[in-house]
């Protein structure tokens, strides 16, 4: 049960999936190191496997064997990239990704993977290799990609109208109304006094007073303000342009200054602005979750800092402290002085390591000590729920997704690059 490409779920690969025994040998050298035909026809076996449990049509064993190949030859490329700038994958970080494939898989811990593994007649060593070259493979993406990325509210918004079919500048907008009226054939001297009236009670709702109870007492719409002056949520366009354009640069709950029309004065209060193309009402899993984070340096190296949060989960099981306390007392961010607390987090809110390990932990449960970018953490899930986005979130989800498509753009071609610069010599086999 090879582990997967990059990003993919794994499954284990079944017996029927294995094809017939014939003698290994080197298809192809990259750089100075082999790739086999037993490589090759274990990632089809892998590859036949997924198809068909999507229902997708096989490719033609010649077409599935070279796409292989190229598959291989550019991932080892990557490896060589990662192994001579100084990545390394811990037996930690290991452990954790087997559980989680375990997890995908409906077992309930490494043992029963392994032993699947091995039911399945595949070499234990080799199919853990596998798996710390495809962590190794997504600390490189996230070392080489992800510090380059920009993500601009513009590309938000494109994003958003890509997603909902919302043509750009699409809004709905809710306003309130005192109209101060300025009747036809007014003489100047009237027109003056109205126009200080429209001043004075926009000032007045401009420095906090109600402005339902202005709209009733000063108001010569239709209704005399007894609906408050609301006009109601509707799309922009259907708005005269001169309360869009009045309105434009105001934030929710603010007064504009007073506007002319043929009709008279408006004092115009914003009471909703919903973009168009909203990403519709969504509930998404969140995690509240707790972490100690010792940092890494000339003064604590990384397996000193896995042996004291070792023992520190030791002592927190074994009731002699409080994961809290020692997250007050030691934790080395932000978060030391409220225990260790990162509140409620979202999917993609957290890099993926640390994600990965945090879903695979039951509320209360204590995970091994973890290493990221930033250090190693020791981290606790405090409580789990469904929550409703509101339109912040649903922006910054969108955000999410939109860097995750980026990302995967972006390696793309970094990898096409490290792939060309590598010498590639392919083998014919032997006869």
């Amino acid at each position: 049960m090879p582990a997967p490409a990059a990003g993919q779920t794994t499954r284990p690969a079944s017996p029927s999936a294995a094809r017939q025994v014939e003698a290994d040998y080197i298809v192809a050298i990259v750089n100075t190191e082999p790739v086999t035909n037993s490589e090759v026809r274990v990632r089809m076996a892998r590859a036949e496997k997924q198809m068909a449990e999507r229902n997708m049509r096989p490719l033609p064993e010649g077409e599935l064997r070279r796409e292989m190949l190229e598959r291989l030859i550019s991932e080892r490329a990557q490896l060589q990239y990662a192994r001579e700038s100084g990545l390394k994958v811990d037996e930690a970080s290991l452990v954790q990704a087997e559980l989680t494939i375990a997890r995908q898989n409906q077992l309930t811990s490494i043992e029963q993977l392994h032993q699947r593994v091995q039911q399945e007649g595949l070499n234990l060593k080799d199919f853990r290799e596998d798996v710390r070259n495809q962590v190794l493979l997504a600390r490189l993406r996230e070392r080489e990609i992800e510090p380059k990325l920009k993500i601009t509210d513009p590309d938000v918004d494109a994003f958003i109208r890509e997603r909902t079919g919302a043509k750009p500048g699409d809004q709905e907008i809710n306003l309130a109304m005192i109209l101060v009226s300025v009747p036809e054939g007014a003489s100047a001297e009237e027109r003056a006094r109205l126009e200080t009236r429209a001043q004075e009670v926009g000032r007045r709702a401009r420095a906090g007073e109600d402005f339902a109870k202005l709209a009733q007492e000063f108001s010569d719409a239709n209704n005399r303000g007894q609906d408050g002056g609301v006009l109601g949520l509707r799309p922009a366009d259907r708005y005269p342009e001169l309360f869009v354009q009045s309105t434009r640069r105001l934030k929710i709950g603010e007064v504009g200054a007073p506007v002319k029309s043929d009709a008279g004065w408006h004092i115009l209060k914003l009471l909703e602005r919903k973009q168009g193309g909203e990403l519709p009402d969504v509930k998404i899993p969140q995690t509240h979750a707790s972490h100690i984070l010792l940092r890494v340096g000339p003064s604590q190296s990384e397996r000193v800092a896995i042996d004291r949060l070792a023992d520190f989960k030791r002592r927190i099981q074994s009731g002699q402290s409080t994961f809290e306390a020692l997250a007050r007392e030691y934790s080395q961010d932000a978060s030391a002085k409220e225990g260790g607390d990162l509140g409620w987090s979202s999917p993609g809110q957290f890099v993926p390591e640390f994600e990965q390990t945090m879903n695979n932990l039951d509320n209360g449960q204590i995970s091994d000590p973890l290493v990221s970018r930033f250090g190693v953490h020791l981290i606790k899930v405090d409580g789990r729920r469904e929550q409703s986005l509101t339109p912040a979130e649903q922006r910054q989800l969108a955000r999410n997704m939109l860097r995750e498509r980026k990302a995967q753009e972006a390696f793309e071609t970094w990898a096409s690059e490290v792939r060309t610069r590598a010498y590639v010599e392919y083998r014919e086999p032997p006869r």
